[in-house]
C-alpha cells in the first residue's frame, strides 16, 4: 500500500470520530492481551521456579482485574476524545471508575480470604489468643477494606464526605469513652500475643503472689489455675502491667531448692554424698544439669546445705519436694547424720537451799 493511501485512511479516522474511538478501544483491546499473554506466559513461568505459592496466587487474583482495567481505561479515554453530553457527562466516566474499583475490590477480598485461610494454621499453634486475635483482626481489615471500598466509591460519584467524616469522628470519640476497659484490655491482649510472655500451659507466678498453670489467653482476660484447683480470672490490662514470673520458661526445666541443716560436728563430704544419691534416686529429677550441693553458711545450731537439682515440669515442684524431703530425712537417719533442732535447757533452782 502506497504512503499516500495510508496516510488517506488515517486522515479518514481523524474526520470520523466513531471510528476513531473504536480503533482507540481495539487498542486497548490489543494491549490488554498482549499483557494477558504476558502475564499468564512469562510471569507464571517465572513464579513456577519459586518454592513458595503465594506469588503463584496473587498473580492469580490479579491477572484478570490487570487485563479490564486496561480494556476499560481504553474505553475511558475514548470518552475523552469529545465532551459528552449531559447527562452522560455526569454518569459514564465514574460508571466506568466505578467498575473498575469494584473488579479490584472484590479481587482484593479473594486474595485476603485465601491469605487469612493460607496463615490460619500457623496462627492457631500461639493458642486460643492467637486464634481469637486473628478472627478479630480478620473481620476488622475485612470491615475497614469494605469501608475503604465505599468511600472510594463515594468519593467517584463526587459526594460530600465532610458530614461523614464528622458523625464518625464524634461516634469513635462515644464509643471510645464508653468502652476504655474493654478497649484496655483489648490492647493489653495484644501486647501479650506481641510480646509472648507466656503461653498456654506456662507456669507463672503473678505479682509474687498467684501462682498457677495459664489454662486460657482470651482477648479480653487470661485464667490461670492454682494448685488448690482454682480458677483465677485476670483481664488483660492488668496483666499487661504487672510483674511475672514465667517458670516455663526460657526452657521447661524448673529448678528446686531444698535447704538442709546438720549438726556440727558432722562430716560434711558425707553430707553432700548423700544429698546426690537422694538426688540420683529420684526418677522424675533431670540428669542435665546434674543436682548440685552447695554449702551456704555457719548458722547458730546447723551447717546449713543446699541441694539444687532440676525437674521438667513446673507442676512436680511441690510434689517432689515432699518426695526429696522425706528421703533425705531416712537417709540422714540412715547413715547417722544428725539434724539439729531448736532445745531448751531448763534450770530448777531450789529455793531452800538458796
Amino acid at each position: 500500500m502506497p504512503f499516500t493511501e495510508l496516510t488517506n485512511h488515517f486522515q479518514f479516522l481523524n474526520e470520523n470520530l466513531f471510528f476513531k474511538q473504536l480503533a482507540l478501544i481495539a487498542t486497548y483491546g490489543l494491549i490488554a492481551k498482549i499483557a494477558d499473554i504476558f502475564i499468564d506466559r512469562v510471569l507464571r513461568r517465572l513464579a513456577g521456579y519459586t518454592d513458595i505459592d503465594i506469588d503463584d496466587k496473587l498473580i492469580d487474583f490479579a491477572h484478570t482485574p490487570f487485563c479490564w482495567t486496561i480494556f476499560l481505561l481504553g474505553l475511558q479515554h475514548s470518552m475523552l476524545l469529545q465532551p459528552l453530553q449531559p447527562p452522560w457527562d455526569t454518569v459514564l466516566p465514574p460508571g466506568l471508575k466505578s467498575i473498575i474499583l469494584l473488579i479490584w475490590f472484590f479481587s482484593f477480598i479473594r486474595a485476603f480470604n485465601w491469605l487469612a485461610d493460607h496463615f490460619h494454621s500457623q496462627v492457631m499453634s500461639r493458642g486460643k489468643i492467637g486464634k481469637d486475635l486473628f478472627l478479630l483482626l480478620k473481620n476488622v481489615l475485612r470491615v475497614v477494606t469494605i469501608l475503604a471500598g465505599l468511600l472510594w466509591l463515594l468519593a467517584i460519584w463526587h459526594v460530600d464526605l465532610t458530614p461523614l467524616f464528622a458523625s464518625a469522628g464524634i461516634a469513635g470519640i462515644a464509643v471510645a469513652l464508653a468502652a476504655k476497659d474493654t478497649l484496655a484490655n483489648f490492647f493489653g491482649g495484644i501486647s501479650i500475643f506481641a510480646d509472648n510472655t507466656f503461653k498456654v500451659g506456662d507456669y507463672i507466678i503473678l505479682d509474687n503472689t498467684e501462682r498457677g498453670e495459664v489454662v486460657e489467653i482470651g482477648i479480653r482476660s487470661t485464667r490461670i489455675k492454682t494448685r488448690d484447683d482454682v480458677l483465677i480470672t485476670i483481664p488483660n490490662s492488668i496483666l499487661a502491667n504487672s510483674k511475672i514470673v514465667n517458670e516455663s520458661a526460657p526452657v521447661p526445666s524448673f529448678r528446686i531448692r531444698i535447704p538442709v541443716g546438720v549438726a556440727y560436728g558432722s562430716d560434711v563430704d558425707k553430707v553432700e554424698e548423700v544429698l546426690l544419691r537422694v538426688a540420683d534416686q529420684n526418677e522424675n529429677v533431670a540428669k542435665e544439669p546434674p543436682p548440685r550441693v552447695r554449702m551456704r553458711a555457719f548458722a547458730d545450731s546447723s551447717l546449713n546445705f543446699e541441694l539444687l537439682l532440676w525437674v521438667d515440669d513446673p507442676r512436680v515442684k511441690g510434689l517432689e519436694t515432699h518426695h526429696l524431703l522425706k528421703s533425705i530425712y531416712r537417709a540422714f537417719a540412715e547413715e547417722n547424720i544428725t539434724i539439729p533442732f531448736p532445745q531448751r535447757d531448763l534450770h530448777i533452782i531450789n529455793q531452800r537451799e538458796a
